[in-house]
């Protein structure tokens, strides 16, 4: 089967989502479909390329920063894209559409389908779905909205990361999808290769590790990640936080201002290997975001045996068994994350509670656990079957 994939920013541009669609399309590859991606160029990556399998075009749509697109940046690749479909699809016919994202890349699959008539099917990640990113997207959608509904009603099949993702679209698309549906919207976890994240054997390190991964916005919330941390300069641990954004350097002051120093590292923007290669000697990851589909670096950290802790929004809700692999917290609660994390991180005998090491070692196991049932392999079969069944005419 053939299969055009759309989506606004693909690895190595843009955050988990794109990772998210690349781990699909080299999974459909390997299934043996012919997979072509038209994404957006940014600077010093070519404009074609093939990637495993996978034949990748990248369009020039004035995108200057890998970890942000504007509105702007987002309305350019949807025009360079009509055109350059149109043609690719003209030349190349294929079966079905994939697209990632309703907004941006979800306008520019419902134009070429309605002129050329290939069915498409729509991956909602939250960011793209009113509400899921107020701090982010909610001045948009107050007038984008209505311009949205179509590209709901005319996919041939929609799917949401996660539960969380599909109950927002349902409250604001419900009525506008197709009555043939049995289920309007159908949950597909973002997955991760098991085989490829073995961790081995886990250890507690003696000075545990502490990771954060995203974009350094509001929606991560990354200034309270250290305002948390800042209650535990009794115990020993370092942090790193990979990623980079806005409020970078606003987060560098906070750190330095609270004498913390030499207990974080801020590497900047990272490749995802990179991302792995710092899981892989990390013990904890601390997400304390305002909002979440499912996090492609949450699945990750569960397969490479990390600890949990993090808001109790969106997709987190699916990835931490409360108490077990670590802990979910009201993004406000950050009295309640610092007591969690002094639990995990805290030395035999230190706390009356009675937690230590132990404990971090015994929730990391726990989270290799919980990784199974986001195994890649099961994820690119429902997509698989998915669509093939929305390239039936």
């Amino acid at each position: 089967m053939k299969i055009l994939v759309l989506i606004h920013e693909y690895p190595p541009v843009g955050g988990g989502g794109g990772a998210a669609a690349g781990d699909i399309c080299q999974g459909l590859a390997r299934r043996g479909h012919e997979i072509k991606v038209l994404t957006a160029h940014c600077k010093g990556l070519p404009l074609r390329e093939t990637i495993g399998k996978i034949d990748v075009m990248r369009l020039k749509s004035l995108r200057r920063q890998p970890y942000r697109a504007g509105f702007l940046q987002m309305g350019a690749y949807v025009l360079a894209g009509l055109w350059a479909g149109l043609r690719l699809i003209g030349r190349w016919q294929p079966d079905v559409i994939h697209v990632h994202f309703a907004v941006p890349a979800g306008a520019l699959a419902w134009a070429l389908s309605r002129l050329t008539r290939v069915p498409y099917v729509l991956t909602a990640h939250l960011g793209d779905v009113p509400g899921g990113v107020p701090e982010k997207t909610g001045k948009w959608f107050r007038w984008i909205f209505p311009f949205t509904r179509p590209i709901w009603r005319d996919a041939k099949r929609v799917v949401a990361v996660s539960g969380f993702t599909r109950g927002l679209a349902l409250r604001y698309y419900g009525s506008w999808l197709r009555c043939h549906y049995c289920a309007p919207i159908e949950v597909i976890p973002n997955g991760v290769d098991l085989k490829a994240l073995d961790p081995g054997e886990l250890r507690a390190n003696v000075t545990p590790r502490i990771v954060f991964a995203g974009r350094f916005m509001e929606q991560k919330n990354p200034l309270a990640l250290v305002r948390v941390l800042s209650q535990l300069q009794d115990l020993r641990w370092q942090c790193v936080m990979l990623g980079d954004g806005p409020l970078l350097e606003e987060t560098r002051r906070e750190i330095a201002a609270r004498g913390l120093a030499d207990r974080f590292t801020l590497p900047g923007w990272v490749t995802p290997q990179e991302v792995l290669d710092w899981f892989r000697r990390s013990d904890l990851l601390f997400m304390p975001s305002l909002s979440e589909g499912l996090p492609v670096v949450g699945v990750q950290a569960l397969a490479m045996g990390l600890a949990v802790v993090a808001s109790r929004v969106g997709g987190f809700v699916d990835l931490v068994n409360d108490g077990e692999n670590g802990s979910l917290h009201e993004p406000s609660d950050e009295d309640g994350m610092a007591e969690s994390l002094r639990r995990l991180l805290s030395d035999n005998g230190s706390l009356k509670s009675g937690y230590h090491k132990r404990d971090l070692l015994r929730a990391r196991q726990c989270s290799r656990e919980l990784a199974r049932k986001f195994d890649l392999t099961e994820v690119v079969r429902a997509y698989d079957e998915l669509l093939r069944e929305a390239a039936v005419p």
